[in-house]
């Protein structure tokens, strides 16, 4: 495996490399979440990238930006033991420069749900995931379903700027409890993790409601939040793939989504039905 700092280098490297590459960009502190991607390109590609880089772009002021989890050394042995080939690791002054050009989330989709509730944030993971596409030049990039309005962003601007990389969504991979996987559940203490599952059983909840062809969303809607009490949600939405808000389910065109605060840690989680 190897590991490239050096943008011009992976550049150069990767273009002497006739394969199909696959690429994983994240943000380290990789867990079994990251893993499923990573497992998911290897199977389909032929040479393997896993960027790992904390792009401070879209995190805003107060944010948890300098208490993000770092583990650079167990990343990469991660990585080696996946059969990552190889490991994108720059320093901000890799990928940034003193006057950007940056990109701007559209001003509907980029700017409801997270980006309600966190402005520029769109800007900034559109802006970095564009830099790393040019940089890898994948044919495949492999993005989780559980971040779901930043896949749908991601394919938006793949399409719209005519990008020549196949996006592919993986899905959600969660605890046994049903906790959606994240790099933010470290800081959950006993009891908050506790609490964290009202998300995953209000989302389980709508996936029986509608087992059971009660498919009025604002309905299921009021049985979440029902199950989510005490939390501090920051949303709970039905969407189509194309983020358009839903009064009546349909089945294969919908997510359901949830924002909540447990403690101080806001976790995301959502289910395709």
């Amino acid at each position: 495996m190897k590991i490239i700092s050096n943008v011009n280098e992976l550049k150069t490297y990767l273009k002497k490399e006739k394969k199909i590459i696959g690429f994983v960009p994240t943000m380290g502190a990789l867990h079994d979440g990251h893993l499923s991607l990573i497992k998911t390109a290897r199977k389909e590609c032929e040479l393997l990238v896993v960027s790992i880089f904390v792009n401070p772009t879209q995190f805003l002021a107060g944010e948890d930006l300098d208490k993000y989890p770092s583990r650079d050394d167990a990343d990469k042995k991660i990585c080696k033991l996946a059969g990552v080939d190889v490991v994108f690791l720059p320093q901000r002054s890799d990928i940034y420069g003193d006057d950007e050009v940056s990109l701007n989330a559209p001003n509907v989709r980029g700017f409801v749900l997270e980006g309600a509730t966190r402005p520029g944030h769109f800007d900034g993971v559109l802006t970095v995931v564009n830099k790393l596409f040019n940089i890898v030049n994948p044919d495949n990039a492999y993005f989780g379903k559980k971040d779901a309005q930043q896949l749908n962003l991601i394919s938006l601007m793949v399409k719209q700027l005519f990008l020549d990389v196949n996006i592919v969504a993986v899905d959600t991979v969660r605890e046994s409890d049903g906790l959606a996987l994240s790099s933010r559940n470290i800081y959950l203490s006993k009891e908050e993790r506790k609490e964290a599952l009202k998300i995953s059983r209000s989302l389980y909840m709508a996936s029986k409601m509608v087992q059971k062809k009660v498919y009025d969303t604002h309905e299921i809607k009021k049985v979440m939040s029902e199950i989510l009490e005490p939390l501090e949600v920051g949303y709970i939405e039905i969407l189509n793939r194309e983020f358009e808000v839903l009064d009546n389910i349909e089945i294969g065109n919908t997510i359901v989504l949830v924002e909540a605060l447990v403690g101080t840690t806001r976790l995301l989680d959502n289910i395709w039905l």
